[in-house]
């Protein structure tokens, strides 16, 4: 995810710094033994990817409170910030106080749409705080129906990028419905104004004959824990195929790898989303759609965001899921086409994120022009 917005800025002719932290449970070698900082598999890791990319000499990760860096230095990172037209913070994940003093201007950019929200209205958790501009990728936070709270804040809309040139139309028909998922995720649900707001666990329990009634291939590499007996049997039970998302989303090539083989994606979202009508999309569904593979998604709320039927389809119920398997493995060709074109017209990086600099007022490298 965070790729399509370097490399997209980087194509639209901007500098990009990617800045992150190394925790103390990152430091680990091969083996998952700890090891000192410097000798972690991540490290190398992110300089592998970074070097691939064409971004050499573009990331810093901080370790020990930003005491220790790896990739650029401290100095070089705050004169980079200082010289930069924004810090666009994900999460509000960068916490470092040094660092966000001298960057002229912090966007925070929000992809988990209600949970940042509610949190912060019932006190639980605000990370918004400190930050110039909010941009979120819930498009409907500011429409009727959506019971996502603008927490006070006038948030700016945004949909996820994707690289269109990293991700080419995939060869051949593909197998099966696939996706990549947490079944829980690292927080709970939130309790907001009577209603309870879910994850994952609480939408795909709802689908679980999903296979038995068309007959089709689903398989999910999910990230569900070995403690989770009972889901795990049932998940079996019902001929979900489940693979290791260790192994398939290891690295950029692999992800990739298994997004492309398929035929098309299932995916079930977090009853935050669907519950809220968010208008939220995953960033891995726009992967699929960028690659010609049609996208069956469950609905957040998406009418109006960006056209459905053709290449992206809905659904609310199980019924719904069963005639979307059926239309995309009728017309396999139709469909293919259509979601390369949705990606081509509403999330090419180029489009999606000149118009986020448009609205935040940053015309191009170096030049500024008033917000509107």
């Amino acid at each position: 995810m965070f790729l399509q917005y370097l490399l997209g800025f980087h194509h639209l002719g901007w500098d990009v710094l990617f800045l992150d932290r190394l925790e103390p449970d990152m430091c680990v070698d091969g083996a998952d033994r700890r090891v000192p900082a410097r000798e972690s598999v991540n490290v190398a890791y992110l300089a592998e990817v970074m070097d691939r990319f064409g971004l050499r000499g573009s990331w810093c990760l901080l370790h020990d409170g930003g005491r220790e860096t790896f990739g650029l230095g401290r100095d070089e990172v705050r004169r980079r910030l200082r010289r930069s037209a924004f810090l666009l913070n994900v999460m509000g994940y960068l916490d470092d106080e040094d660092l966000l003093a001298v960057t002229p201007r912090r966007v925070f950019l929000d992809i988990d749409p209600g949970f940042t929200q509610m949190w912060r209205v019932l006190g639980l958790h605000d990370h918004t705080v400190g930050h110039d501009d909010h941009v979120t990728i819930g498009a409907n936070i500011h429409r009727p129906g959506c019971t996502v709270p603008t927490a006070g804040i006038d948030w700016l809309t945004t949909k996820q990028p994707v690289v269109l040139q990293q991700w080419p139309v995939a060869e051949g028909p593909g197998r099966g419905f696939t996706s990549v998922a947490s079944w829980r995720g690292p927080f709970g649900p939130v309790e907001y104004e009577g209603r309870t707001y879910g994850l994952r666990v609480h939408e795909f329990r709802r689908f679980l004959d999903l296979p038995s009634r068309t007959g089709a291939d689903l398989e999910v590499a999910l990230d569900i824990h070995e403690a989770e007996v009972e889901d795990l049997r049932r998940l079996r039970e019902h001929r979900w195929r489940l693979a290791d998302p260790r192994e398939v989303t290891c690295d950029p090539w692999r992800y990739q790898t298994f997004v492309q083989r398929s035929a098309a994606e299932l995916m079930v979202a977090k009853n935050m989303y669907v519950q809220s009508l968010s208008g939220w999309i995953s960033d891995r569904s726009i992967c699929y759609l960028a690659s010609g593979r049609p996208v069956l998604a469950q609905d957040t709320g998406l009418e109006g965001v960006v056209p459905t039927g053709e290449g992206l389809l809905t659904f609310t119920t199980l019924e719904e899921a069963v005639a979307g398997v059926a239309e995309i493995t009728s017309e396999p060709g139709r469909h293919r086409r259509a979601a390369r074109e949705l990606a081509e017209e509403h999330f090419a990086a180029e489009r999606v994120l000149g118009l986020l600099l448009d609205r935040l007022g940053v015309g191009g490298p170096g030049r500024l022009r008033k917000p509107r």
